[in-house]
């Protein structure tokens, strides 16, 4: 994969990124590149969902598009199936260490991937904050969100809300299930507004784990919203949430002097965070 140089940012784009909370960095990534994960995604999820892959949900009705095509958590850790090298080689990206070392000012430690189908008729993401289950500190994660489809709203694109990175991390409310496959909900603060992300297959969205964002239902025909996503934190990091290990630098060795995130997040409950 072709590397880019230090300082691809533009002084502007790293400006937006300090004011919004994020950054779409347009053809980061190939359309064949895009294409080759969404084929390997496809694939390996032709028969349905991988026990030990897929995030199996037994609420899934048999006529929720999600029941066949749930989302993969952290298929970097999957080298017996095809897309476990591409998702390694993916998340260990020179291009996207690149950007991150820029967004962060310092070396960043991958800590996550996942994998979206989201199909037509699938039910969307309700709108959370990432740091509420990594549980960075100190600082917050990175999320890398590589569109491997064209995403708009109609199927079921991201929506992120403009400069609430800078608040703190929110307890959540109850999610409705007849919109959203997640439990949590977050409100959006008054004088704030949800701002769509409008993508091309191969653009890559980074945001601040602080940023509330989510994405609705998909009500198109027939289009699929597939996208690539990794939680990124920096090397400085003194805990996260245990479910993301192990933690890798950006050469493939894994990390391991960063301590498990302690005490309780805004809920009170010293456990509530998983991998999301």
């Amino acid at each position: 994969m072709p590397a880019i140089a230090e300082g691809y940012l533009t002084q502007e784009q790293k400006n937006a990124f300090q004011r919004d909370g994020y950054l779409i960095v347009r053809a980061l990534f190939s359309k064949e590149e895009a294409d080759t994960i969404r084929q390997t995604f496809m694939e390996v999820n032709a028969e349905g969902p991988i026990p030990g892959l897929s995030e199996i949900n037994p609420n899934y009705q048999p006529n929720d598009p999600l029941s066949f095509y749930p989302r993969m958590m952290h298929p970097h850790r999957h080298p017996e199936l095809p897309i476990g090298d591409l998702s390694m080689r993916t998340m260990l990206d020179s291009r996207v260490e690149t950007i991150l070392t820029e967004l962060f000012e310092e070396e960043p430690v991958a800590a996550q991937s996942m994998f979206y189908f989201k199909p037509a008729g699938a039910r969307g993401q309700d709108l959370h904050q990432d740091n509420y289950y990594l549980r960075v500190k100190p600082g917050t994660c990175i999320a890398a969100w590589t569109a491997v489809d064209d995403v708009d709203m109609e199927n079921g694109g991201m929506v992120l809300v403009p400069g609430s990175h800078v608040l703190d991390i929110m307890c959540p409310s109850k999610a409705d299930s007849s919109q959203f496959f997640t439990t949590d909900h977050v409100d959006v603060p008054e004088g704030m507004h949800p701002v769509p992300a409008v993508m091309k297959a191969g653009d890559v969205l980074f945001f601040n784990g602080s940023v509330i964002h989510g994405s609705y239902p998909n009500t198109s025909k027939d289009r699929f919203r597939c996208a690539f996503i990794c939680h990124y934190l920096p090397r400085r990091s003194q805990e996260v949430s245990r479910g993301y290990r192990p933690l890798y630098n950006f050469t493939g060795e894994i990390i391991e002097d960063i301590g498990d995130a302690t005490g309780g997040g805004p809920c009170g409950v010293p456990e509530f965070a998983s991998p999301h």
